[in-house]
């Protein structure tokens, strides 16, 4: 140590010069108390600054990984979707919308993604998943929408160079909403079908997936038969596997994700299955796979992720996505479930079905998957702030809402309740004969907070419950939908609500390791 101290002050004839602020020991021998006082706030001086060399170091570490991460804008369209409304804890639910880009804008990507004429091509949302967090963090749902699903992409526009997107002319592909500005009109897209409010997105391009399967040393997969996604036309992902289960990862990893040719009828939905699998097995190995624990491995983790990854400016810090992390990992594995959104064939393509609104109401209101929700106290509704004007001075408009994908609009309904109306002393109702709308439950709308307890009046002379009361820009006064569930009679008998996930949806739980892809007898070898 005394190497490398400062050098003492000598004196003229070269003997060291007496430091008074040392004193001799009592003991007239060993080092002076002054002295290891000196050398001790040496030593902790160096100390001080080697770890804030190393403080140094890792910041500018952790600001190389902030770096890494690419940014976009969380919603390119016009309209938005309220939040919802806490729960009694002052909880709310977190919906992320997970994007599977398949670009091909780097050699790594390219490599990795598909032909050489691809390159710089427009990028496509092949893979989307909603992650749905319940607000007590007790369960998640997730629901896979199929590339090849039928919407309608809202206009939309690019963020950096301004360029507008119109809105789609009639339905297309949802896959293409990405090339609508970025991954900001694919969740606009996601919030005009689907009422749900999306808080972040993630977006992974075929790199990023490749290095998380490496992170955790491979990640179990099942099939029932040998299987190679290879056609005659050579058409396929290239993957070869034996029957069984087996760890998959870098390259072969990116091919179960995206095989198609060889699972089950060769579509899209044997596809989502399939990623529904993999990544419930991913859940459970970074649960459970000590290989993590390695720095080395964490690092290159970390430094494959952050580049690999697109996200909202709502997670774009690694510490932000640290705490996302950690409150998905507040589920457990049996807490998870893994659902397709119903649909039906189109031609080619797909579009939701009914079960597939019963799947997103689900979501929007909060309701685990699983079926294990408790049973929720029914909460009282509040007051409206402005009271009810007297029965015979509320105007209401009924109009016929019965219009379904199978029947025709019932005749009459607006002149019947309407009359109903009148007879229970609401004299101002009109019936609105025009046309016919589709509204699957009755419902009583109201434009704005002073008419919301004239709104609940008419409902609650009606049997109509408060919950089918809603706000809506779409109305100019107080408006009764008379919806598919009340085709017949003047007594509304509000029915009976279905909690359960469809059967449609193919609900798999997180906690099924013993679930297995089932192999195409064209595929197998």
């Amino acid at each position: 140590m005394t190497q490398n101290a400062a050098p003492e002050t000598l004196g003229d004839g070269g003997e060291r010069a007496e430091d008074p602020d040392e004193s001799p020991s009592d003991d007239g021998g060993g080092p002076r108390p002054r002295r290891i006082r000196r050398l001790l706030k040496w030593c902790a001086t160096v100390l001080a600054l080697l770890m804030i060399g190393a403080a140094g170091a890792g910041y500018l570490y952790y600001r190389q990984l902030n770096d890494n991460i690419k940014k976009d804008v969380l919603n390119l369209g016009d309209s938005k979707v309220a939040e919802p409304t806490p729960n009694a804890a002052g909880q709310t639910p977190l919906n992320i919308l997970l994007i599977g880009s398949d670009a091909r804008d780097s050699e790594e990507n390219q490599q990795l993604g598909g032909a050489r004429e691809t390159f710089g091509s427009t990028p496509l949302a092949d893979v989307q998943m909603l992650v749905h967090l319940s607000a007590d963090r007790s369960n998640m749902s997730v629901v896979s929408m199929p590339r090849d699903t039928l919407v309608e992409i809202p206009k939309c526009t690019d963020p950096d160079d301004g360029t507008v997107y119109p809105a789609s002319d009639g339905r297309t592909m949802t896959n293409q909403s990405l090339g609508h500005g970025g991954p900001g009109c694919t969740v606009a897209t996601w919030q005009e079908l689907t009422g749900i409010h999306i808080d972040h997105f993630v977006m992974v391009d075929f790199a990023g997936v490749v290095s998380m399967a490496d992170a955790v040393g491979g990640v179990p997969v099942c099939v029932d038969a040998n299987i190679h996604s290879r056609d005659s036309q050579g058409h396929g992902s290239g993957l070869k596997l034996e029957k069984g289960t087996h760890p998959v990862k870098g390259e072969q990893a990116l091919q179960w994700l995206r095989t198609r040719y060889g699972f089950e009828d060769g579509s899209d939905l044997a596809r989502a299955k399939a990623q529904h699998m993999y990544m419930n097995s991913l859940v459970r190995q970074l649960r459970e796979n000590a290989t993590l624990s390695s720095p080395n491995k964490l690092r290159r983790l970390a430094e494959k992720a952050t580049e690999a990854l697109t996200v909202d400016p709502g997670l774009d810090t690694v510490k932000k996505l640290y705490d996302l992390s950690t409150e998905l990992r507040k589920v457990e594995p049996e807490r998870i479930t893994m659902t397709t959104m119903p649909n039906r064939y189109v031609g080619a393509r797909v579009e939701p079905t009914e079960d597939a609104e019963k799947l997103f109401r689900l979501v929007r209101e909060d309701i685990a998957l699983d079926g294990k929700d408790a049973k929720p106290a029914k909460a009282e509704p509040k007051t409206p702030a402005d009271p009810a004007a007297d029965d015979a001075d509320i105007a209401v408009q009924v109009l016929n809402g019965t219009l379904t994908d199978t029947l025709a609009a019932a005749p009459g309904r607006t002149s019947t309740v309407a009359g109903a109306l009148k007879e229970k002393g609401f004299t101002a109702a009109t019936a609105d004969t025009t046309g016919a709308l589709s509204e699957k439950r009755t419902v009583v709308r109201y434009p704005s907070a002073d008419l919301e307890g004239d709104a609940r009046r008419v409902a609650d002379a009606l049997g109509i419950p408060a919950s089918s009361v809603k706000r809506s820009t779409d109305v100019t006064g107080v408006t009764l939908v008379v919806g598919a569930d009340w085709r017949e009679g003047t007594t509304y008998k509000a029915p009976e609500e279905d909690n359960t996930t469809p059967d449609s949806a193919e609900a798999l739980n997180g906690a099924d390791d013993k679930a297995c892809m089932h192999v195409s007898p064209g595929f197998t070898w």
